[in-house]
């Protein structure tokens, strides 16, 4: 008799996604062995019902997606972990394909590759590079839909409590841990961010992010830059 495959817990941070998650919470079901917790920051839309009504246990804590997720982590059953944002949409099968990547030898986690929804050249363009950059660097970003062992993400520590940068801290501590591997089957996230500042001031922007962490800036400080200059550029 063969073993019952792993239980993979999906934890979806989210604030005022009603428009969104539905596509999330559709793409995710069928699946066997799976259970999915949206952990809401404090919605002011009926994000936490369309949630419910998609089958997903539903928790409250405190806005900040570390903390979102965080929390959920520690509610969820499951000995897989499954991070997706709430605009992002799984490839088919995916549970098995996370299943079978973390059973691979010496691989500590993984991730999706990534696609971006819209017609625009550049945005094939930025998928293309982050593809890239997170295969060959193995530094997948939290779009991408990070996954690993419930027993490996509670062991370091879990999500870092920062406002911005807390994917790339947790990638960097995974990599200590073992490989991480970026599928090739894709995860669709919504092209807005790109969309509201148009694709190259909103990747200056995150380039501009990234540089600052490695220089040691102060991620709170980022936040705050993070937030005026998008709020700039809209102008």
């Amino acid at each position: 008799m063969s073993p019952l495959p792993e239980t993979i817990s999906i934890i979806i941070p989210a604030l005022n996604e009603a428009r969104h998650i539905a596509a999330t919470l559709a793409s995710l079901r069928p699946a066997q062995n799976v259970d999915i917790i949206v952990v809401d920051g404090g919605s002011r839309d009926h994000t936490a019902a369309v949630a419910r009504n998609h089958g997903a246990a539903v928790l409250s804590c405190s806005p900040g997606r570390a903390r979102q997720q965080n929390f959920g982590a520690a509610a969820a059953s499951g000995n897989l972990l499954f991070f997706l944002h709430a605009d992002t949409v799984a490839p088919p099968d995916y549970a098995s394909l996370i299943r079978q990547a973390l059973r691979t030898p010496g691989v500590a986690a993984g991730a999706f590759s990534l696609s971006i929804a819209g017609s625009q050249p550049s945005l094939n363009l930025i998928s293309t590079l982050a593809n890239c950059r997170s295969h060959w660097l193995q530094l997948p970003y939290g779009d991408q839909g990070l996954f690993l062992s419930a027993a490996l993400f509670h062991t370091i520590g879990g999500f870092p409590d920062l406002p911005i940068m807390e994917d790339v801290v947790l990638v960097r501590r995974l990599r200590r841990r073992g490989r991480i591997v970026t599928l090739p089957q894709t995860v669709r996230t919504s092209g807005r961010r790109w969309q509201q500042l148009g694709p190259l001031r909103t990747t200056a922007i995150n380039q501009l992010m990234l540089l600052g962490f490695a220089l040691g800036i102060n991620p709170h400080t980022l936040a705050r830059l993070y937030r005026q200059g998008r709020q700039a550029a809209r102008k």
